[in-house]
């Protein structure tokens, strides 16, 4: 990443207690939709804990953190050279056929095992 984000000596006690009311918001959320009866009421109350707990802890420092962060993370993001079609097929192509050859292998070896174990455990070695 970039070297953009910088942090702070610790967060601040504001910062600490949006923090302690969003996650109040969110509990008061799932709350409520234990005590609530109608459905929609219950998933209502459920996205407005989340949605205000969302909203609180946006303006606080760590609100704050996570957007440039984000911001960076979209930046860097950009940067990434996607492969074309054709190298994406002839990787997938080389996957499942890597996958079939190990598959094989492995269940030869472990019927050559259990042969093996039947043979050496059986009484009179048949």
């Amino acid at each position: 990443m970039t070297e953009d984000i910088k942090t702070a000596d610790g967060p601040s006690t504001a910062d600490q207690v949006k923090l302690t009311l969003s996650i109040l918001l969110v509990i008061a959320g799932l709350a409520g939709y234990y005590l609530l009866d109608n459905l929609w009421a219950r998933w209502g109350s459920v996205v407005a804990g989340l949605a205000l707990g969302a909203v609180v802890i946006g303006f606080s420092g760590y609100g704050r953190r996570l957007w440039a962060f984000t911001e960076a993370a979209r930046i860097e993001l950009r940067k990434v050279v996607w492969p074309t079609r054709d190298e994406t097929l002839k990787t997938t192509l080389a996957v499942f056929v890597f996958v079939t050859i190990a598959g094989i292998f492995f269940w030869l070896l472990d019927l050559v095992l259990a042969w093996a174990t039947k043979f050496w455990t059986s009484p009179g070695g048949t």
